[in-house]
């Protein structure tokens, strides 16, 4: 079940969701999501220095492969044709362990050729952090980015009973409670910790 306007207006009172800060609800709630802002903050790869990326290899998954870039709020960030980054949003949020919540990009970005999330829109129950966005631009222009603005939306949906292990708790969860854009740590999944 999906929530509502009202329903995230009543979940986000109660304490059930939290969405840190929410700049303008009148604004960012929609009818079935809420408008996320992009925040400052950006991993940009560093595609000349690494023949490829293993991911058993923490080195090519970590800091190593990446850098981290800040914008300050009014000045450009300049996606090219066929780059792809991580960027964060403005706003922490919290996910409860009886809900999951689905990270969707805004129809006005993706008519500009801007993919948001490549595959990880999927947000566990137990949650909670920055949301770390997997930005792409399939178009032919280069496509200015400013902090602040709502780049991509959350929809929030009840499960039918809480979660047992919610991500996080006790489950080793990699990115909880992550406050910039995440490089990635598949290097740390138990399937490449064994070999």
């Amino acid at each position: 079940m999906i929530l509502s306007d009202k329903d995230i207006k009543e979940a986000l009172k109660k304490g059930q969701i939290s969405i840190e800060p929410l700049l303008d609800a009148e604004l960012q709630i929609q009818p079935s999501s809420v408008d996320l802002r992009l925040g400052n903050e950006f991993r940009l790869f560093k595609y000349v220095e690494m023949p490829f990326i293993d991911p058993r290899n923490k080195a090519n998954t970590s800091f190593e492969i990446t850098e981290l870039r800040s914008i300050k709020d009014g000045e450009r960030f300049i996606v090219h044709p066929g780059d792809f980054l991580l960027g964060t949003t403005l706003e922490y949020i919290k996910v409860p362990a009886d809900m999951v919540a689905r990270l969707e990009g805004r129809s006005s970005m993706g008519r500009l050729g801007l993919i948001i999330h490549s595959t990880a829109g999927y947000i566990d129950p137990g949650f909670e952090g920055k949301i770390t966005l997997e930005i792409s631009n399939l178009g032919k222009m280069p496509v200015a980015l400013y902090a602040k603005m709502r780049i991509c939306q959350i929809v929030f949906e009840k499960m039918t009973s809480p979660a047992e292990r919610p991500y996080g708790a006790g489950r080793g969860s990699k990115y909880q409670k992550q406050e910039h854009p995440e490089e990635s740590k598949i290097s740390q999944d138990k399937e490449f910790k064994r070999s």
